[in-house]
């Protein structure tokens, strides 16, 4: 499983930079994946320190109990990063955690296993679940979704223009014959996409969309955020690593309501000038350098942004 580890997270030093590591300190990786950014967080705590991760890919669960057996600053948790809350209220750790990082959307190992699903490049099952043992895959959605539903999809989550003709070639499609992998819903797109951008797939955003569709991931994001407030400590902070103008858009709210906004827990009477900062923005959103996107294309769209809990 050696070659499992040699992925390296996209912003990997500037994420784990931006949450200032204490070498005593709480901290959370939200997603696990390969466990670059769990290595460099461990690296910089000390005996006391302590690190709690949280993957829903099982193979990320092996990956994790192989590469840091013995650590006892680490653990890992096999579960969504949604019930980061949770868990931390059931370690007794609320309000003490001082930095979460959180890198949404699909690692590079999954992507480049065919069987997983997400690839429109190579021939696999039609599947896209993080988790493969939860849910239903997209082979078994696309099977039953109306046309209507297949385009709303599209269109919301991939900003698909042509996300009506996909829809309606897809019913056409299973019609004749059940489409299970992914070179055939591959194909099924590119005979109704014009291909104007020859730098981009023709599949690329009707396949981010089902995925995200299918995996739940803004809401999961949305609904994570909301916790990571009563999670950190004073002085904690929270770094988002996305990869889609939607996510990014969804922690830019977030961050722009957190740090405008009276505290939701504070419910005494407050004048104007006793409003309260739950958290506070740290910087400008991040992006790839030169170097990193000539050794990993992807890292193209991704970006970073930080905040740091206040009161």
């Amino acid at each position: 499983m050696t070659e499992k580890f040699t992925h390296q997270p996209v912003l990997l030093q500037e994420a784990v930079d931006a949450l200032a590591i204490k070498a005593d300190g709480i901290y959370i990786d939200g997603t696990f994946g390969r466990g670059g950014h769990s290595a460099l967080i461990l690296s910089q705590l000390g005996d006391v320190g302590r690190l709690i991760a949280f993957d829903q890919d099982p193979e990320a669960i092996a990956v994790a109990h192989e590469r840091f057996a013995g650590d006892q600053r680490f653990e890992i948790v096999h579960e969504n990063f949604s019930v980061l809350g949770e868990v931390v209220k059931a370690k007794s750790l609320t309000g003490k955690v001082d930095g979460v990082l959180l890198d949404i959307g699909v690692s590079s190992p999954q992507f480049d296993d065919a069987e997983r699903g997400f690839s429109f490049s190579q021939s696999g099952p039609l599947d896209m679940r993080m988790n493969p043992q939860q849910g239903i895959s997209a082979a078994e959605w696309l099977s039953k979704a109306e046309a209507r539903d297949i385009a709303r999809v599209l269109r919301i989550y991939g900003e698909e223009k042509f996300a009506n003709k996909i829809a309606f070639a897809i019913i056409d499609q299973r019609e004749e014959n059940p489409i299970t992998t992914t070179l055939e819903l591959a194909n099924i797109i590119s005979a109704v996409v014009p291909k104007k951008n020859l730098k981009k797939h023709p599949a690329t955003r009707s396949f981010q969309a089902i995925r995200i569709y299918i995996n739940r991931e803004l809401e999961v994001l949305q609904e994570t955020l909301e916790q990571v407030n009563d999670v950190l400590a004073i002085g904690g902070r929270l770094s988002v690593i996305s990869f889609h103008s939607l996510e990014d858009r969804i922690t830019k709210r977030f961050i722009k309501k957190m740090t405008s906004e009276p505290s939701a827990l504070h419910d005494l009477p407050i004048k104007n000038d006793d409003i309260i900062k739950p958290m506070k923005k740290i910087g400008k959103s991040i992006k790839a350098g030169e170097k990193e996107l000539e050794k990993n294309p992807r890292a193209r769209s991704a970006v970073l942004r930080v905040a740091e809990r206040v009161s």
